[in-house]
């Protein structure tokens, strides 16, 4: 299992890069560009990014009190998009050092209701590298929802493929 997280760690940042690069490229204004999707625009789904991945980080480190990066300032994309880039090389870190006894761990946490919860870290890291792999998918569309043309492909099978 460590290793297919580790892969998936690795393969994460790596979209995310690829993603964001593209985002950076574009015009400043389309980054606030009205698109229906789940968030109303990219900065929104870069923002809910970047929170969901510091939160779960968050809870696996046992901190009571969360700090939610969109909560905390108000960051331009590109600052928004380093912290999400920073916190995916966490997760990547954090699988390239831990055991199997550390995935298999069990912590207690709460989601944003209040409601109390226990998960494997194992699931909780599943969890949020397919919640980034659909997230990534919404700014796809949103992207060529805005004139984008030239959208790198993300893949996990092509980041496999193309590896070092």
């Amino acid at each position: 299992m460590k290793k297919l997280l580790q892969a998936y760690a690795t393969y994460n940042r790596w979209a995310y890069q690829q993603i964001t690069d593209t985002i950076l490229e574009m015009d400043e204004h389309l980054h606030q560009q009205i698109v229906k999707s789940s968030f109303p625009n990219l900065y929104a789904t870069v923002l809910h990014l970047w929170d969901a991945e510091s939160i779960w980080w968050q809870r696996m480190e046992g901190h009571q009190q969360l700090v939610i990066p969109s909560k905390q300032f108000n960051p331009a994309m590109k600052e928004a998009i380093n912290g999400l880039l920073q916190q995916a090389g966490e997760w990547e870190r954090f699988l390239q050092h831990c055991t199997e006894d550390d995935l298999h761990r069990e912590f207690a946490y709460k989601n944003l209701k209040g409601e109390a919860f226990t998960s494997a870290v194992w699931t909780v890291v599943h969890h949020l590298f397919n919640h980034g792999t659909y997230h990534r998918g919404q700014l796809v569309t949103m992207m060529r929802e805005l004139g984008v043309t030239t959208i790198p492909a993300t893949d996990f099978i092509h980041w496999y493929r193309t590896r070092v």
